[in-house]
């Protein structure tokens, strides 16, 4: 009897792969042999579950962005918010990936925003992302206005706009080494304890 593959589980083998080359060498310096080597599989296998390396690089795309939303979710379940604010600030400082563990995948973030500047494939997965994640934000910024008493009006979606523009910013100045992790931080949760004030 023939062997059952798991393509969904062959295809997140070969974005981690993706991925780790993409740390060490840049998405340019990705290829499909190199992939096949470091996920330990054929090339055969990685163009049955791809067809070109534009499918592959948005596939692995998808699957960054899918490990940090879930990351989101275990930090908002590891430490319950006592408010949509106290959310909000988990949620940002997850997606700023500013801890140590994260700088890899800060890395190869940033190499997908790069090359998304010449990629409409990724330029449409990113602006999809940040589509979510400015929604997400925008509802949690309404939400915690309604419950902060704060006298001048804030404009949820600006202010989401904002913070998403922010915590990529802080990204790229902690990645070359403008800023400490903890300066980071420290911008971060000034910013977001003005958005109440």
């Amino acid at each position: 009897m023939p062997r059952q593959v798991d393509h969904e589980g062959r295809r997140r083998l070969i974005a981690e792969a993706v991925c780790h080359l993409a740390d060490e060498r840049g998405l340019e310096g990705v290829t499909l042999r190199d992939v096949a080597a470091c996920a330990q599989v054929s090339m055969g296998a990685v163009q049955r579950c791809f067809r070109t390396k534009e499918e592959m690089l948005v596939f692995a795309l998808g699957h960054i962005g899918e490990r940090i939303d879930e990351r989101v979710r275990a930090r908002l379940v590891r430490s319950p918010a006592q408010s949509a604010g106290t959310a909000l600030g988990h949620a940002a400082a997850e997606i700023s990936l500013l801890r140590e563990e994260h700088r890899a995948e800060a890395r190869v973030w940033l190499a997908f925003v790069a090359q998304a500047a010449v990629s409409e494939a990724l330029a449409r997965t990113l602006k999809a992302n940040y589509a979510a994640l400015q929604e997400a934000f925008t509802r949690l910024i309404s939400e915690a206005r309604e419950g902060s008493g704060r006298a001048a009006p804030l404009e949820p979606q600006r202010e989401a706009r904002t913070l998403l523009a922010l915590a990529d910013g802080l990204t790229t100045h902690v990645l070359i080494g403008h800023l400490t992790p903890h300066e980071a931080h420290e911008v971060l949760d000034a910013h977001l304890a003005g958005l109440w004030e």
